[in-house]
C-alpha cells in the first residue's frame, strides 16, 4: 500500500476523535456548486488557542490495528474495516511535507493498539522524538497517549508534545466494564494523574528558576485533555457532567471533548442503533463552559430531580434561569461580576464591558444595546436606570416560550 492509500485509511479513522477540534457541523460540501469547502473531508483538523487562533493540525492515526475490542470502535479487533499502518518515518515525511507547504501547523497523532500498549508508545513517541531532535521541528505536536503504557515512555512523551491526552472513552465505570472490558477505569484515572503530577511540577520547576541561563525543560505545557463518548452507553446528561467536574477538578484537564456515538458497521447488540441528537453534544458543552468559566454546579446544570437530562430546546444557562426566577431581576448598575454571569445571553465578554462602562457612571438598556448585548435574551432578567422586567419573570412558562427557539418543520430526510 502507497503512502497516499494509507493516508486516506488513517486520516478517516482519525475523525472519530474529537478531542483537538469541534464537531457536530452538518455534512455539507461544494461540489457541483462552483463553491468551495466541506465538512466532510478528514487529514487536517483545526483546533483553536484561549487566544482565538485557529491551528490546522495534520490528523491521523499511527495504526487502525487494535489488539482491543471496544464495541463502540470501529478499529475493534473484530472489525472487518480496511487496515492500514504508517512507518515512523512515514508519518515524519508528511509533517514536515505538509507543513512546508503551509498547510498544517502541527500533528494530532493517534494510534490502534499494536502488540500491546509499551511498544505502540514508543513508536508515539519516537516520531515526536524525531521531529523535534532530528528536524528541529517547532511546530504544535498532540499525542493520544496509551494509559497502560510504561511511566518512562508517558514521561518521554511530554518532553516532545504540546498536549497529552488519554481518552476516559465512557462516563462511567459500569459503562467502560461492560462496552470496553479491556480497559480500566482505575488505569485511566492514574495516568491522568501520573501526567497532572508531571505537569504542575515542570510548571513549578519554570516558576521558581527565574531567568537562569539554561530554563527547566518542559512537560506538556498545554496540559492534558481527554474524550467522552455520548450516547453509546445509559449515562445520562447528569452523569457526565459529574464526571466531567471531577476530571477538571483533580486533573486539571484543560479541556473534556464530547463525541456522539455513531453506529458503526457490524455493531454489537449491546449498542444503541442511532446517534442521539447532536443537540445533546452542543448542550453538553455548553454546559461544559458554565462549569469552567461561569461558577455553575453540576446539581443546577442537572438537578438530581429533573431526570437527569438536559433540556434540548433551550440552553443550560437560560434553563437554570426560568427554574428560579427569584434571582431575577439582576441590576446591572450593582451587581457583583459573579451575578452578572448567571444572566441569561451575558458572556464572560459583556459582564467585562458591563463592569468596565458602569465605573463611569449609571447604565441605561440603550447602554446595553451599545455594549452588543443580545437584548431579547437579557432584558428579561436584568433591570437598569430606565427599565424593569415587571410582571414577566412571574410566569416562566411564557418567558420560555418567547424566548425559545420557534418550533422548525423538519425536512422529508432529516
Amino acid at each position: 500500500m502507497n503512502i497516499l492509500d494509507k493516508l486516506a485509511v488513517l486520516a478517516d479513522a482519525a475523525k472519530y476523535d474529537a478531542s483537538c477540534a469541534s464537531s457536530g457541523a452538518d455534512k455539507r460540501h461544494s461540489l457541483g456548486t462552483g463553491g468551495i469547502g466541506s465538512t466532510e473531508g478528514m487529514g487536517i483538523c483545526h483546533s483553536y488557542t484561549p487566544d482565538g487562533r485557529c491551528v490546522s493540525l495534520l490528523k491521523i492515526l499511527l495504526t487502525n490495528f487494535c489488539v482491543f475490542d471496544c464495541a463502540y470502535c470501529v478499529n475493534r479487533v473484530s472489525s472487518n474495516v480496511r487496515r492500514a499502518r504508517f512507518s515512523v518515518q512515514e508519518v515524519v515525511t508528511l509533517t514536515l511535507d505538509f507543513y512546508k507547504r503551509n498547510y498544517i501547523e502541527g500533528l494530532f497523532l493517534s494510534s490502534g493498539i499494536i502488540r500491546d500498549s509499551d511498544y505502540t508508545m514508543e513508536q508515539l513517541v519516537a516520531v515526536a522524538r524525531c521531529l523535534r531532535e532530528e528536524h528541529t521541528f517547532a511546530g504544535y505536536i498532540h499525542l493520544k497517549t496509551i494509559p497502560d503504557a510504561a511511566p518512562e515512555l508517558m514521561a518521554a512523551a511530554g518532553r516532545y508534545a504540546d498536549r497529552l491526552s488519554i481518552n476516559v472513552e465512557l462516563p462511567t465505570e459500569g459503562g467502560l466494564a461492560q462496552l470496553a472490558p479491556e480497559k480500566s477505569q482505575p488505569r485511566i484515572r492514574a495516568a491522568m494523574g501520573d501526567l497532572r503530577w508531571r505537569i504542575e511540577e515542570a510548571g513549578q520547576a519554570r516558576r521558581s528558576a527565574g531567568r537562569p541561563r539554561v530554563n527547566p525543560p518542559k512537560f506538556a505545557p498545554a496540559g492534558q485533555s481527554t474524550q467522552m463518548i455520548v450516547g453509546a452507553d445509559g449515562a445520562d446528561d447528569r452523569a457526565i457532567l459529574a464526571t466531567t467536574d471531577n476530571l477538571y477538578g483533580n486533573y486539571r484537564l484543560r479541556r473534556v471533548y464530547y463525541s456522539a456515538f455513531s453506529p458503526i458497521p457490524d455493531a454489537s447488540a449491546r449498542l444503541p442503533l442511532y446517534s442521539p441528537p447532536l443537540q445533546r453534544e452542543h448542550r453538553l458543552y455548553q454546559a461544559d463552559w458554565l462549569l469552567r468559566f461561569y461558577g455553575f454546579g453540576v446539581d443546577e446544570i442537572a438537578p438530581p430531580d429533573a431526570g437527569g437530562m438536559l433540556d434540548l430546546d433551550i440552553d443550560p444557562k437560560l434553563a437554570w434561569a426560568l427554574r428560579h426566577p427569584e434571582r431575577f431581576p439582576v441590576d446591572i448598575n450593582t451587581a457583583p461580576k459573579e451575578l452578572l454571569l448567571r444572566v441569561p445571553g451575558l458572556g464572560t465578554r459583556n459582564v467585562a464591558r458591563i463592569v468596565q462602562a458602569r465605573r463611569h457612571g449609571a447604565l441605561r438598556a440603550a447602554d446595553l444595546q451599545r455594549l452588543r448585548v443580545p437584548m431579547k435574551k437579557a432584558l428579561p432578567f436584568l433591570a437598569a436606570l430606565d427599565h424593569h422586567p415587571r410582571a414577566s419573570l412571574d410566569d416562566p412558562a411564557r418567558l420560555r416560550a418567547h424566548l425559545a427557539p420557534r418550533p422548525r418543520q423538519a425536512g422529508l430526510f432529516d
